[in-house]
């Protein structure tokens, strides 16, 4: 693990861009930004163009120190930025902590939750990343209803998998997301926090995760969860909301920052000129960090 990386993740200001859309979500985030489907033909030719709006995210000189870490999907990883690895390009050249996906999607709702698919080949893949010099990974499951079974299940399996990724040496991101449009969001957070707390509990000493979690409905409930000594860094998804407000949403809840992805990149167009691309990236920048360290 890189010390530096960790210092600056456990007490640097600022917010981690969530970079990661996979081949699901590719088709939308494109279209948002202005390229619609029938510009590629192939996968392959979309994530190219997929690398282009991230390669050109990364480099705009908006992209700076306001944000601590960026989580990639693994074909951006892969790739190369200015002849350096992804990885590489961000912590060298902007001093952003990489961070990789590494979950493959969800299972069918059952028991009010979306459990993650099984990840095949999980050890080479952090061996992979280790070698790129990722500091992180990320995996999502979804939590649909406040099922007490449903939601202990997917703790279970979030720390299962989290514990594997921190014993080879890289700190896992655990996002058990909460559906923000459910009418039972509250009693849902009450519930994981409590199972959250349950699995910290019984980890080694020397064990550090994060977590990425839907913006609670009550402002503060996260705020204890902070100081457990497992956890590196509390940081949100905006799930939904729109930029404006999520970050009135997170400016509710003091240390929990930003790990956005559609929000971040609201309003940002293939067709911009640089200068108007730069400056609507600044502005989205400047706003989430400033949400971010409310």
């Amino acid at each position: 693990m890189n010390q530096k990386q960790l210092e600056r993740m456990s007490d640097g200001k600022g917010f981690i861009a969530a970079l990661d859309q996979s081949g699901g979500s590719s088709p939308k985030a494109l279209q948002r930004y202005g390229i619609e489907p029938g510009a590629w033909s192939s996968d392959e030719e979309m994530y190219d163009l997929m690398h282009e709006m991230r390669t050109r995210m990364m480099k705009s000189p908006s992209f700076d120190n306001r944000i601590l870490g960026a989580i990639l999907f693994e074909n951006t990883m892969d790739r190369q930025v200015d002849g350096k690895g992804t990885a590489d390009f961000l912590w060298e050249e902007k001093g952003v902590i990489p961070f990789l996906k590494v979950d493959k999607g969800l299972e069918p709702e059952k028991d009010g939750v979306q459990l993650m698919k099984p990840i095949p080949n999980l050890a080479q893949t952090l061996e992979k990343a280790k070698g790129k010099h990722i500091f992180g990974t990320k995996m999502r499951s979804v939590i649909h209803a406040a099922n007490p079974k449903g939601i202990e299940e997917i703790v279970r399996q979030q720390f299962e998998i989290g514990k594997q990724i921190a014993d080879a040496g890289l700190v896992p991101i655990l996002e058990p997301e909460v559906d923000i449009t459910i009418a039972d969001k509250a009693e849902a957070e009450d519930i994981l926090l409590k199972d959250i707390q349950e699995e910290l509990a019984g980890l080694p000493a020397d064990t550090k995760i994060m977590l990425k979690l839907s913006i609670p409905t009550k402002p503060g409930l996260y705020t204890e969860l902070m100081k457990d000594p497992h956890i590196v860094r509390i940081v949100a998804l905006s799930g939904g909301y729109s930029r404006k407000e999520a970050n009135e949403l997170l400016k509710k809840n003091p240390g929990l920052i930003a790990s956005f992805s559609r929000a971040l990149s609201e309003g940002l167009n293939a067709n911009q000129t640089e200068e108007a691309f730069d400056k609507m990236m600044d502005d989205s920048i400047q706003s989430i960090y400033e949400a971010s360290i409310a």
